[in-house]
């Protein structure tokens, strides 16, 4: 169906690296092909070049039979491209946009209102068809997305990352519906940064850096790791993350993270040759050989991790123990006319942990967020950081707290240093302790080659780096993280891990919520919201306990998380 022959896409970049350099693979009918690879490796380029959108600077893009450049007229009626952001129309409703991609693709007007049906039932939009897209939660506008990009039935579909942002149960639900779409004569690129998904496809492209590093099934990256994976058991969960960091310092681990209970690793092939792994493990904790997954084969072709430590260790002063509790949320509220979209949440948190706020797409998770920054105002309940009232005290509130945004939130314009200067004003840092502090986080997070570049020009990776230096700049008590990795790939996920991880060492205490569930491992709890109210509380090893049954003897967090949301909106 596709063939990629030599292709080669070079942007004339002052490094004079290609976007993409002698790619050479066939891809079959009737699968479901994943490409994966870091931020930069050329999955949206790769994508364009086969929806005849750009052309190749070498090489051919056959689709159909047809040259992806030469004949795209005779390609495009056959195509569906859903691209990475959000392209439809914000103030048009769903069906208006439906309506508008069925003239565009010159769907017959006798067909329209039945297929337009088809769509909204398909993606369960129905009961959404006057609702406008910008209202819409990321779930429900990826399904937008993807019921406009089948307008016209289309025989290859190409998908740019339909998954980034969108709650677990949302995931399932896209997989669910292209995988209904499957046939001997329907071909599905899925390109993802969710590894988990890259495992469900029948074949996979691995690129880095516009390099071709592997194509074939799924398991021709798995097999090899088997003997080469082991999870540390019987460590106390309050060592973890030491732990975790001590066993990083050794050249032989490829990577490792924290799951649960306990610390997975994987080992070079050297390491498997020394005894007990070669590791020096405290007592009561044991190494365990387990099986490999997608993840780890991904990470070890690529090279293994390549941040060991975080410089937040040495760079970050220490902050003092305090009798207030750091974060408290009492019974907070927020309405919007008869719309409730916080209903009483409540919590502490100790100072040092990791709360995940985890939850499908428009729970309130984000609502919840911004009340507690005093960037909305609640209808009932309040707020407190470090023991100051965000609605009385707001302005000593905000000095004491940090905040990375869902999407990056920075002037695009300005460049890194210009940003900094201007955040470092913001938070009330003057003469000196400006300079050094946007030194310090220049230096901390390697942005120095970046440091006259417009940040709207960042590759994804120092995007989300320059948010968080921003967000630290004063040095903050408390740091809340809206999906802070949100889009990016595994190796830069592990690098802003290892940087929170360093924090909670610090005593700063850490807000979080993603749609990663193998980072919400790394949480000490979990709050689970949905509908605005809280569903479950506990340890991420709690929850997965609350749900094993014996059809489910080992539940992911991945699968408690559907389990708890989905029992109480049945009851």
């Amino acid at each position: 169906m596709i063939r990629l022959e030599n292709l080669t896409k070079s942007w004339n970049q002052p490094d004079g690296a290609p976007a993409l350099d002698r790619i050479t693979v066939d891809i079959r009918p009737g699968r479901i092909t994943g490409l994966v690879g870091p931020d930069g490796a050329g999955k949206t380029t790769l994508l364009r070049l086969m929806a005849g959108l750009l052309e190749p600077s070498e090489g051919s893009v056959s689709v159909f039979g047809f040259d992806a450049t030469a004949q795209t007229d005779r390609i495009k009626p056959l195509l569906g491209y859903m691209p990475q952001k959000f392209g439809l129309y914000e103030d048009l409703t769903v069906m208006e946009n439906l309506q508008l991609y069925a003239k565009l693709r010159g769907l017959p007007k006798s067909d329209r209102a039945e297929k337009l049906a088809d769509l909204l039932r398909f993606t369960s939009l129905a009961g959404f068809a006057d609702r406008l897209a910008r209202r819409l939660s990321g779930g429900m506008k990826q399904k937008l997305g993807l019921a406009c990009a089948l307008i016209t039935t289309p025989r290859l579909l190409l998908l740019d990352e339909p998954g980034v942002g969108v709650d677990p149960i949302s995931r399932r639900e896209l997989w669910r519906m292209v995988g209904e779409l499957i046939s001997d004569d329907v071909a599905v690129i899925w390109s993802t940064a969710y590894l988990d998904e890259a495992e469900k496809c029948d074949d996979v492209l691995l690129l880095n850096g516009g390099k071709q590093l592997y194509f074939g099934p799924p398991s021709g990256l798995i097999d090899p790791m088997r003997s080469r994976v082991i999870q540390i058991r019987g460590i106390p969960e309050r060592d973890r993350r030491k732990e975790l960091t001590r066993f990083l310092q050794d050249e032989s681990i490829r990577d490792g993270v924290i799951q649960g209970g306990s610390v997975r690793l994987v080992l070079s092939r050297e390491a498997l040759e020394k005894e007990r792994y070669g590791l020096s493990l405290t007592e009561p904790s044991e190494a365990v050989a387990v099986n490999p997954s997608f993840e780890d084969g991904f990470i070890d072709r690529l090279g293994g991790i390549v941040q060991r430590s975080s410089p937040l260790a040495q760079g970050f002063h220490s902050i003092p123990k305090s009798e207030k509790p750091p974060v408290v949320a009492e019974g907070l509220t927020k309405r919007y006319g008869s719309f409730t979209a916080a209903d009483r949440i409540t919590f502490t948190m100790e100072q040092g942990e990791i709360l995940g706020l985890l939850g499908p797409n428009g729970a309130g998770k984000s609502t919840t967020f911004k009340m507690l920054c005093g960037l909305l105002r609640p209808t009932e309940g309040a707020g407190y950081i470090s023991g100051w009232n965000l609605r009385k005290s707001s302005s000593q509130a905000r000095s004491r707290l940090g905040y990375m945004a869902q999407k990056f939130s920075l002037y695009p314009d300005l460049s890194v240093r210009q940003n900094l200067d201007f955040y470092a004003g913001i938070y009330g840092l003057r003469g000196r302790r400006h300079r050094i502090a946007v030194d310090r986080m220049i230096s901390l997070f390697d942005l120095g080659d970046y440091s006259g570049v417009s940040s709207g020009l960042l590759p994804l990776g120092f995007k989300q780096r320059l948010s968080l230096a921003a967000a630290l700049m004063h040095e903050p008590d408390v740091l809340f993280l809206d999906e802070p990795t949100s889009g990016v790939d595994p190796l830069t996920r592990r690098e802003f891990w290892s940087h929170i991880n360093a924090l909670i060492e610090k005593g700063v205490t850490i807000l979080v919520t993603t749609h990663f569930m193998d980072e919400a491992e790394y949480c000490d709890r979990i709050l689970l919201i949905n509908n605005g109210k809280m569903v479950a509380e506990g340890a991420p090893s709690a929850l997965k306990a609350r749900v094993r049954t014996a059809d489910l003897p080992d539940p992911t967090l991945e699968d408690a998380f559907v389990r708890l949301v989905r029992e109480k909106e049945e009851v």
